[in-house]
């Protein structure tokens, strides 16, 4: 949705009611996205532990990543979206870019660009509240080494250097997430899934830095693990499965740092 305007009135004039535009964004769903185990009967009983919850859990966490992976690559195309999804009200996105080669590995100008991002933000009317931005380690913890973002003199209680933790900068949530893209995704990469909605190079991509409104998830089918005995194969078959779609919203609300 858009803006609602307002104007000044003159007495004696009937008042209209105003129009918002809106738009629509259609998100496909990908196909089912399953992740398999099967448990032969025998091995379980020659084991001396229990096999089942360590399977559950990893085939249900392989999933999770895959959906973060997704909606991080649509967070950082929707950075690079040149237009807005409601002409004439929604900026396009922003991508940031070292002023020379190896900027974002010192943690100052790391952060000098965390303040950068938050300024475009404001300018855009981005609500402050529910800003993110994700970091893979190495980074995450350049910035730990900032010592205005920690030091009790600029940021009280914001981090701590010898637990190798920052919480925000520039009010902007930090999250160390090794799902970030920085290879060359293409369709055969995410093969099954949406043809373009997550493809691109993102060789170049330092970090990413977005509002919640940046990007929509739409969930056909939620995740959910199930076990099945199958005497056919004498053993249990072990399947985590989701069915959901990932595309761009406000691409005024999604910013890209982006090195050399």
């Amino acid at each position: 949705m858009g803006r609602a305007s307002a104007y000044y009135h003159t007495p004696g004039n009937e008042i209209l009611g105003g129009t918002i535009k809106h738009n629509e964004k259609v998100i496909t769903i990908d196909d089912l996205l399953i992740s398999p185990v099967f448990i032969a009967e025998i091995d379980e009983a020659k084991n001396h532990y229990d096999v089942r919850g360590h399977y559950s859990t990893e085939v249900g966490r392989v999933l999770a990543q895959t959906w973060d992976k997704h909606a991080l690559q649509v967070g950082v195309l929707a950075a690079r979206t040149t237009t807005g999804n409601i002409a004439g009200e929604s900026p396009a996105g922003s991508v940031i870019t070292e002023a020379v080669a190896s900027d974002f590995d010192d943690p100052d100008k790391l952060a000098a660009a965390f303040f950068a991002a938050a300024q475009k933000m404001d300018e855009k009317n981005i609500p402050e509240a529910d800003r993110v931005a994700y970091l893979n380690p190495a980074r995450y913890y350049t910035l730990v080494q900032s010592d205005k973002v920690i030091n009790r003199d600029f940021s009280a209680g914001n981090g701590d250097f010898a637990k190798g933790k920052v919480f925000e900068c520039a009010g902007i949530e930090i999250v160390k997430t090794n799902n970030l893209p920085s290879t060359n995704v293409t369709a055969s990469t995410v093969a099954g899934g949406s043809s373009d909605g997550y493809v691109g190079n993102f060789t170049k991509t330092a970090g990413l830095i977005m509002h919640k409104s940046a990007i929509g998830t739409v969930q056909l089918m939620d995740l959910a693990t199930r076990m099945d005995y199958d005497p056919r194969r004498l053993g249990t078959q072990v399947v985590s499965k989701y069915a959901v779609g990932h595309g761009v919203l406000r691409p005024e609300a999604a910013i890209e740092l982006a090195a050399f």
